[in-house]
């Protein structure tokens, strides 16, 4: 385990969640340099980022998850042989499971904008993605960039 090299600028980063994309570019540059040389740091930094992206998308995979349980619920039959099985009725389970599912559906949803906004997941995925952007576009052959740029 490494320790911070510079432990006032360590503790600032750390009070913030090592997140410095919501500050202006002149206050950011010794952070920057700080993130930059210390091991310490930078590796906290990469946790909460992952933290971050595994929230955001665990809630995203659970609304995905609720909308195909509200599609199944609509449209399978089986329910109805087990409304019959179980000597309940059919439009009462239904609209339970319904109710369950939208429950479920808007906790994820309120999840997912919680974790949109505490956390700059929105800002470092954008920024991962337009890094991935530019190493695919240097793989580009000259010839088919210069026809794209026209």
């Amino acid at each position: 385990m490494t320790s911070c090299t510079d432990t006032v600028v360590g503790d600032i980063l750390s009070s913030w969640r090592y997140d410095i994309s919501g500050i202006s570019p002149e206050m950011r540059v010794d952070y920057e340099e700080h993130l930059a040389t210390c091991a310490h740091c930078r590796s906290r930094q990469r946790l909460h980022r992952a933290i971050d992206v595994t929230l955001i998308s665990v809630s995203t995979l659970s609304i995905v998850a609720f909308l195909l349980a509200l599609a199944v619920i609509q449209h399978v039959e089986p329910l109805r042989t087990a409304a019959v099985v179980m000597h309940l009725e059919h439009t009462q389970m239904v609209l339970t499971l319904q109710a369950a599912a939208i429950l479920g559906l808007l906790a994820s949803l309120a999840a997912w904008i919680l974790v949109a906004i505490a956390t700059p997941a929105p800002v470092y995925l954008t920024g991962v993605a337009i890094e991935q952007a530019r190493v695919l576009q240097d793989r580009i052959p000259e010839e088919l960039r210069s026809r794209l740029r026209a």
